[in-house]
Parts: C-alpha cells; sequence; structure tokens
C-alpha cells in the first residue's frame, strides 16, 4: 500500500511483512485473533478499547470467516509481565494473529511506584524474548503496537525515553521479522497533517493525560484494520506468485 504521508484522512504506515497465518486462517474459514497489552488494549474507563472495535471491522472485511477476538489485557502491566503470561494466556489459544502492545508503562510510570516499573532494558529485554516465544511456540503472525502519541509521555522528562522506546521497538521488530502498528507516529500525524487538537487525543476524564479518547481509539482501531487488510493483501499476492 502506497500512501501520501500528508494525505488527509492520515493512512498508518504499511506492516512491511505479510500476514501469512493470518490470511490462510481467514480462507479456511475460521480465525482467532489475541490482543495482550496493557489499559490500551483492556480498556480504561467508559472508553470501549481497540480490540472490540478492530473485531467489527475486520468481521465487516471478511464477512465469510469466523473471526474471534481474545482480549489480555491487563492495566499498568509491561512487557516483562506480558511476555510471562504468553503461556497461559496466548499460546494455549493457538492464536492466528497476536497483538501485543508494549513500551508505554515502562516510559510513564513512576520510577518510585510500587512495584516500580520495569527499566527500559528490561523492557526491552523482555520484547526480545517474548517474541522468540510467540515463533516458537505459535503458528501466528506477530504485530508489535508501540506507544501512544499522549502528553503524558511527551513532558521534557519523558519526551526523549519515548522516542527511544519507539525506536527500540522498531528494532527489535526488525531482528525478528515482525510487524509493527506505529501508533505512536499514526497518532502524531492526526495532529500534524489532520491538525486535529492534542486535547481530542486525551481521555477529558484522565488527570494523567495518558489515555486515549474514544474518538481517537477508534482512529486507532481503523487504522490498524487498514495496516493489517493490507497485510493480508502481501500475504495472498505472495501465496499466488509461489504456486
Amino acid at each position: 500500500m502506497d500512501s501520501d504521508p500528508l494525505e488527509i484522512p492520515v493512512q498508518p504506515i504499511p506492516f512491511e511483512h505479510g500476514l501469512m497465518h493470518f490470511a490462510q486462517s481467514l480462507t479456511d474459514g475460521q480465525s482467532k485473533v489475541v490482543a495482550i497489552g496493557s489499559s490500551t488494549t483492556a480498556g480504561e474507563g467508559n472508553i470501549v478499547p481497540y480490540p472490540g472495535r478492530l473485531l467489527q471491522f475486520l468481521q465487516t472485511d471478511y464477512p465469510a470467516a469466523i473471526i474471534s477476538m481474545v482480549n489480555k489485557g491487563i492495566g499498568s502491566q509491561e512487557a516483562p509481565a506480558e511476555r510471562d503470561r504468553f503461556a497461559t494466556d496466548v499460546i494455549p489459544a493457538k492464536p492466528n494473529l497476536v497483538i501485543w502492545q508494549v513500551g508505554t508503562n515502562a516510559i510513564w510510570q513512576r520510577r518510585d511506584s510500587n512495584p516500580p516499573p520495569p527499566s527500559f532494558d528490561e523492557t526491552t529485554s523482555a520484547i526480545r524474548e517474548g517474541l522468540i516465544t510467540l515463533q516458537a511456540k505459535t503458528e501466528a503472525d506477530i504485530i508489535l503496537m508501540d506507544l501512544q502519541y499522549v502528553p503524558a509521555v511527551l513532558t521534557p522528562a519523558k519526551k526523549e525515553s519515548a522516542l527511544a522506546m519507539v525506536d527500540a521497538i522498531s528494532r527489535l521488530a526488525r531482528e525478528a521479522e515482525v510487524n509493527v502498528f506505529r501508533r505512536f507516529a499514526f497518532m502524531k500525524s492526526l495532529i500534524d497533517v489532520e491538525g486535529i487538537p492534542l486535547d481530542r487525543m486525551v481521555d477529558p476524564f484522565d488527570n494523567d493525560r495518558l489515555h486515549g479518547s474514544d474518538w481517537v481509539t477508534g482512529r486507532v482501531a481503523w487504522a490498524l484494520q487498514i495496516a493489517i487488510a493490507d497485510g493480508v493483501k502481501k500475504a495472498r499476492a505472495s501465496m499466488t506468485a509461489k504456486r
């Protein structure tokens, strides 16, 4: 999918790799998606989180397949705890697609919180180890979802670390040859290109200014659906070329 970075509405950055397992499961007529992560995945307040919204989009796109969505988000968790849940929450589900939302809590949470958040290195090591586990023990495509672009991670004290985490997630994905849903870049483009006010991106009831609004959660789910659909097309084109 070729897209103009200045196009309105803003389009997501396309996936590098085709979603081979997910595409095949759609052809077979039954697909399972597992979404694991923190509050973005689990949901916060009265805002419907992205997995349920994404499922509706996917069911519309692929009406011939039975698609199920397993939401394994737990608020405030980060990559080490999520990695440790793979054995119970992801692998037994036998997913065709895993969406792993990571990175934000390691940047945002205070070092003096109890318990303290994992360090930058602990987080990136857990992502690397988690990807190895998923690739070894599932037959699923993997999507890493990076940070949200919100005031809580854009303060002078946190922005440099947030940018470094976004870069680290991209690097780890390249090493493992998996896709990244570049949420940070997509949300930033909503502001830079579409001119959306930053306040519209944040849940008005969130004093921490960390969690996305209902509006932006809908846009993120829409963008993820577009990226997934393009990944399915890449996979199907590859399958056709091999015949």
